[in-house]
């Protein structure tokens, strides 16, 4: 059995090539120089290379900032390039796992969004990942799409790794408290979706449609620091303190969602799938990236 997965260089696409696979799987995650997944010939020529059983799609043009300014280049990578993944694996009878994002939301509702809430993106990054998710979910009947949030890894560029950087560099972090969302594990999240593209690969009758993956239970940014510091203190670092402050005193170009908030319950009805807290998840990140616990 042989899972194809595009994205492979970046935060969930590196944790998908070190999962455990079951025997007899093998995996192959072409880099961006190998595979230019928003040119329709190379694209096609990869999916008829091999009689994949399953395609995951963690590509994506994840610089919500930048994308305000570089809207052609997020739409090719986060619309164009799902809408030609679906079409060549629709055409080989294929399914696709397809990685979205809760900026699908605006981020004005009470309560954990659930897969089949009303989306209404609105930044240019939001708006590019919906179109994705359009173009998968009308093309490929054999899909399942994936939206996380807050995704944290001890890889590439993020959250924690920044937060660390931060806490030995100043007295102080100020960091914003009226946005909340559920951090998630890379590691957790690439587990989910291998669970997945293997129900797909192996049943024709696997569930279908879109999900919410992250992990349980909610916090802010400011709330996600102060636990990084306190974690990295028990580690041996320096424990500062952590100043809340509002969106408005740190603007940024794209608008962010005030409610990041998603429901796993989908998840785990379809697929048996139960994310663990994320303040667990951050001690195994920590462990990785500074040391266990002294």
């Amino acid at each position: 059995m042989d899972i194809l997965i595009l994205g492979g260089a970046g935060q969930v696409g590196t944790e998908l090539q070190a999962y455990r696979w079951p025997d007899g799987v093998s995996v192959s995650a072409p880099d961006r120089a190998e595979l230019d997944v928003t040119d329709e010939a190379a694209v096609a020529g990869a999916i008829g290379a091999r009689d994949w059983a399953a395609v995951i799609n963690t590509a994506a043009y994840t610089a919500v900032d930048k994308a305000e300014s570089e809207i052609a280049a997020a739409w090719r990578l986060n619309a164009l390039a799902p809408a030609l993944l679906a079409a060549e694996t629709a055409r080989k009878r294929i399914p696709l796992v397809h990685v979205s994002t809760d900026y699908v939301f605006d981020g004005t509702g009470s309560g954990a969004y659930r897969p089949d809430d009303a989306i209404n993106p609105t930044s240019a990054y939001g708006a590019s990942k919906a179109a994705g998710e359009l173009a998968v979910r009308t093309t490929n009947p054999r899909h399942a799409i994936v939206r996380t949030a807050w995704v944290v890894s001890p890889h590439r560029g993020n959250f924690v790794k920044t937060m660390l950087r931060l806490a030995g560099e100043r007295d102080k972090l100020s960091v914003v408290d009226d946005q909340h969302g559920c951090p998630t594990s890379a590691q957790d999240l690439a587990e989910a979706l291998a669970n997945i593209a293997l129900r797909l690969a192996k049943s024709e009758d696997a569930p279908t449609g879109t999900f919410h993956c992250v992990n349980a239970q909610a916090t802010t940014w400011a709330g996600f620091a102060r636990a990084i510091v306190a974690g990295n203190a028990k580690r041996g670092g320096r424990e500062i303190p952590v100043e809340g402050i509002p969106t408005s005193a740190y603007p940024t170009p794209a608008r962010r969602p005030a409610n990041s908030e998603l429901s796993t319950e989908s998840l785990t009805t379809a697929f048996g799938l139960r994310p663990r807290p994320w303040t667990e998840a951050l001690d195994d990140i920590l462990d990785r990236l500074v040391g266990p616990v002294r």
